[in-house]
């Protein structure tokens, strides 16, 4: 092989370890063998439905072993797959698919006929039923290449765009992340086949680049993905009992769901890894306590960059709240607002049909993230915010994520958002967003004022309170949703 090609990670393995096991749900499960065939006769399907490479097949499904099979073909296929959340109702999904323009639209089964009409009118392209599509061409495998004949259908270069992620922008019109095979495939590091390997359990669903990367990580290696149709606590933990899992990677929310559902350790994790979202101290002592012969890590990244960085072995205690130095093939710059950007082979080509919104992502090659970062004397990054979340108030910056932090650790209260309200006298004002521990007995704004004194300077403190059941968060990221936190108080 001398591109870096997606379908080939599939083909490799069912050459090589054909009956080992390549993903579960449940009671189902592929093997390698299984996996590679059903791809194969998937992707000779969608070429008699006059998929051609190039083109885009947008899939609107809950997480699903039909999925991953498609996901397969189509990158047999060199054709592009678009994950479309399942979690979506019908208008909303149509919006995103039509912005993706699709040849075709794999629909599936639990979605009701008139959601599937919806779709086909916003696009203009065919439906099919995810379930009559996979597996629906012949033969199992492909005849033999003959020395001279025509290539086969499929990717003709590892640059050739191989997934878009939707992902919603500012405006709320969706933006398109395009991943070339050869950044997908590098996003995977090949060189987890070198690490101990047993089962993962992926708590993502499958429209989120994290559950890609984690399930290419393992194919790339050989080994199981086990997947959770959605992420509870008891769910994960008898997953990693059942498979004997050896890594686990959560995001913060859902690994408070674990440690919720108590239980005995998780003792055959060696790697419990989390990320995205802001960690506190307190919760990486907690996942080291259920998981006790765990490396713990903590990742950072995006859609568009990848993997970024990682803290992981002793750095975790000593500098808990870091992400840890880029990767090996990662090269980053804080530029003086403080904003971290990033270059490398693992950044995304831009989006889809959207020039304007792709030259603004970029600085002479540089991925501007939207991420304040700060960067200590060993390469360490700290990510203290988002570049328009800073809040200036009385001529003085304040970050969200410092004062959230620091209010977290109030024992009243159960989760924060800080954002900036405009103000006549201040130009902006520190708001805390409490949901309380005690709804009885909330805390109010002297008592956080006060809770404060020692931690962070008086400018950084918070001068309106307002109380809510429940935060506003990312389903699959569990990131704060600050824009619609601010429209609604």
């Amino acid at each position: 092989m001398d591109q870096l090609l997606i379908g080939e990670v599939f083909a490799n393995a069912a050459r090589a370890v054909p009956h080992r096991t390549a993903a579960v749900l449940g009671d189902r499960s592929l093997t390698f063998g299984r996996l590679d065939a059903l791809a194969d006769r998937t992707a000779a399907g969608l070429q008699a439905r006059g998929v051609r490479p190039g083109d885009r097949v947008a899939c609107w499904a809950r997480t699903g072993l039909d999925v991953v099979v498609l996901f397969a073909a189509l990158a047999k296929a060199g054709a592009v797959f678009v994950p479309i959340a399942g979690t979506l109702g019908g208008t909303e999904a149509a919006q995103v698919a039509a912005a993706m323009r699709p040849s075709l639209v794999a629909v599936g089964g639990d979605r009701p006929v008139a959601d599937t009409t919806l779709l086909a009118a916003a696009t203009g392209s065919r439906t099919v039923r995810l379930g009559s599509l996979v597996g629906s061409g012949a033969p199992d495998r492909p005849a033999p290449r003959v020395p001279g004949a025509a290539a086969p259908p499929g990717p003709s270069a590892e640059t050739d765009p191989h997934v878009i992620f939707p992902s919603s922008g500012s405006t709320g019109r969706p933006k398109g992340v395009v991943l070339s095979h050869r950044a997908s495939f590098l996003r995977s590091h090949p060189g987890s086949q070198l690490e101990p390997r047993g089962a993962a359990v992926c708590t993502f669903p499958l429209f989120h680049m994290a559950a890609w990367t984690i399930s290419l990580q393992q194919w790339q290696a050989r080994a199981a993905v086990v997947y959770v149709e959605r992420p509870r606590g008891e769910a994960i933990r008898e997953a990693v009992s059942a498979h004997g899992a050896t890594r686990l990677y959560c995001i913060p929310a859902v690994w408070q769901r674990v440690l919720d559902a108590g239980g005995t350790p998780l003792s055959t994790l060696r790697f419990a890894d989390t990320g995205t979202s802001s960690v506190t101290p307190g919760l990486l002592a907690a996942i080291g306590s259920v998981a006790p012969r765990a490396d713990v890590r903590v990742f950072y990244g995006s859609t568009e960059a990848g993997n970024v960085a990682c803290l992981a072995g002793d750095d975790v205690a000593k500098h808990p709240r870091s992400v840890g130095p880029p990767g090996t093939s990662v090269r980053v710059h804080v530029t003086g607002t403080g904003e971290l950007h990033v270059r490398g082979p693992l950044l995304f080509d831009g989006y889809f049909d959207d020039p304007g919104a792709t030259e603004a992502a970029f600085t002479d090659g540089w991925y501007r993230t939207g991420d304040l970062a700060d960067i200590d004397a060993e390469g360490r990054l700290t990510i203290v915010g988002r570049v328009g979340d800073v809040i200036r108030t009385g001529g003085e910056t304040v970050v969200p994520v410092e004062v959230e932090q620091a209010l977290a650790g109030h024992p009243a209260v159960a989760d924060v958002a800080v954002i900036g309200l405009p103000d006549p006298v201040w130009g902006e004002v520190v708001c805390c967003v409490i949901v309380p521990r005690y709804p009885a007995s909330p805390p109010g704004l002297d008592e956080l004022r006060a809770f404060l004194h020692d931690r962070l300077a008086a400018h950084k403190h918070p001068r309106r309170l307002r109380l809510v059941a429940t935060l506003p968060r990312t389903a699959a990221t569990g990131q704060l949703r600050r824009h619609q936190i601010r429209d609604s108080v």
